[in-house]
């Protein structure tokens, strides 16, 4: 073996004296040229730091970011290089007494919720039925009850001539508390294998520019995966809440459950849009639960240092945007690459979370959570028109409702406001119908079909009519008829 080796080396010094073999030095040379080509150290080529920096958009970044608190554990796996940090420490910043970096004053605090769209949309028409008052416009949780309510039901009868009317009828059997804390409910947001798709992109893209001493690139990744991290951590830390206004004189939850459930069958609310009607049936403070109700996030007395929080986190992601504009072109083009790449990967899963049903979530959330509804308490029912739609509410509070006659009256004006002739005396024949039928202890299909006969105009009421009118009124009664009509087959249905 010695003398091999002794052999070898003699003819590596005669090759190299000659000059057909080259130093060792020129080797590392070589390598180093290698290495340069594959990790593109040495390329004149750069990608820019502004393009870099916001290459992806932000809007998708700080909608995802709204998820934290309507999907199960969406805040443990924010530890990714996420994009837009600018985007959502400007969104959230603006919230807290560091809005000043961001070209704004303190904003409301209460904006937090429509930022996690959780709050902002209007929701229909309100009628409290035994009180008469009438609300113009409920908020955010009555506009996703209108949205489930709204749902496309099969319709009893095809419909004609005029816009079909959807009514629903809800049974509220469950008063959900004035203030609630709400759990976050499974859904498909819930995958890990997607949720770390983008962490180990964001780990293994920093590990690469680790491996190729690119500590720049290796720095700039580490920092946004600590800095999106942390972030949700912080503004996942507080729990969705539910609140509703106490009425006056509401009993105490003791007390609701010991009493008679009189009010479980009756109609208390109703909530009025142009498409649609929605009865709700059960205790006034579970109807006010629909249209008052709201999500809360935080609650006051942590609500100071939950913004003090958010606003650091602000600061951290500011410094991050910064650091990039700056410290990219610093990089290997290589490692810069790297970054692209772990940008791109988290841009996916952030569009992926996106594209998702919030409001779907929110929907499940109210339906299950705090009204606790089950299939059978949601009936819906398809109506040709709107003077049929009146009848067969008018018909359901009637009939299930001991206090009719104190709000037949109420119910009728809020959904029919014309004050025309010709509408005064159609409400003035179905009126007294009504009070024919609700005098009765029990009322059959019989005496159904004897309100459609008796749904006629005396003379007395018809005269000083025009042609004209006398035409509009009798089409009016006829479509009451398909009203009445409509309610005998759901009376077949309902035991």
């Amino acid at each position: 073996m010695i003398s091999h080796s002794w052999c070898y080396i003699n003819h590596r010094v005669f090759l190299q004296s000659h000059g057909r073999c080259k130093a060792p030095s020129d080797e590392r040379r070589i390598w180093t040229d290698i290495r340069s080509i594959v990790y593109l150290d040495k390329s004149r080529f750069t990608l820019d730091s502004s393009g870099v920096a916001d290459f992806f958009g932000g809007a998708e970044a700080a909608s995802a970011m709204a998820t934290v608190h309507v999907c199960r554990n969406r805040k443990q796996w924010g530890w990714y290089n996420s994009p837009g940090s600018y985007e959502i420490a400007k969104r959230y910043g603006l919230l807290t007494k560091f809005g000043f970096f961001f070209g704004g004053g303190h904003a409301d605090p209460a904006e937090l919720l429509t930022l996690f769209e959780l709050d902002g949309r209007k929701g229909p028409q309100f009628l409290r039925v035994h009180s008469g008052n009438i609300i113009p416009e409920t908020d955010h949780l009555a506009a996703v009850f209108m949205t489930e309510c709204s749902s496309p039901a099969c319709p009893i009868t095809p419909p004609k001539g005029r816009q079909p009317v959807g009514v629903t009828i809800t049974e509220l059997r469950n008063c959900p508390e004035d203030h609630m804390v709400l759990k976050p409910i499974p859904t498909s947001w819930d995958s890990p294998i997607l949720a770390a798709v983008p962490i180990l992109a964001s780990a293994g893209t920093c590990a690469m520019c680790a491996v190729i001493a690119d500590w720049y690139s290796f720095s700039l990744i580490l920092l946004g995966i600590i800095a999106n991290g942390i972030s949700c951590l912080v503004i996942g830390s507080v729990k969705l809440e539910f609140m509703r206004p106490r009425l006056a004189g509401e009993e105490s939850d003791q007390e609701k459950r010991s009493s008679s459930h009189t009010e479980s069958h009756r109609v208390s609310g109703i909530l009025i849009t142009p498409t649609n009607i929605v009865l709700l049936k059960g205790r006034e403070d579970a109807a006010m639960a629909v249209a008052r109700g709201k999500f809360v996030l935080p609650p006051a007395p942590r609500s100071r240092s939950f913004y003090k929080y958010i606003g650091w986190c602000s600061i951290l992601l500011l410094v991050q945007f910064i650091a990039q504009l700056l410290l990219i072109p610093q990089g290997f083009l290589f490692g810069q690459i790297m970054f692209v790449t772990s940008l791109g990967a988290s841009w996916c899963y952030n569009l992926w979370l996106c594209s998702l049903d919030k409001a779907g979530v929110q929907q499940k959330i109210l339906l299950e959570n705090i009204l606790q509804l089950k299939e059978d308490d949601v009936k819906r029912y398809r109506l040709n028109n709107w003077p049929a739609m009146v009848v067969f509410v008018l018909l359901t509070v009637v009939l299930e409702d001991e206090d009719y006659k104190c709000v037949l009256n109420t119910v009728l004006d809020a959904l029919v406001e014309d004050t025309s002739v010709v509408w005064g005396i159609w409400k003035s024949v179905i009126l007294k119908q009504l009070l024919e039928l609700g005098d009765k202890p029990r009322v059959s299909e019989e005496d159904l079909d004897t309100m459609i006969k008796n749904l006629e105009v005396s003379g007395g009421e018809a005269d000083g009519l025009s042609k004209g009118d006398c035409l509009k009124l009798d089409a009016l009664l006829d479509e009451a008829r398909s009203g009445i009509e409509i309610f005998k087959e759901r009376s077949r249905s309902v035991p």
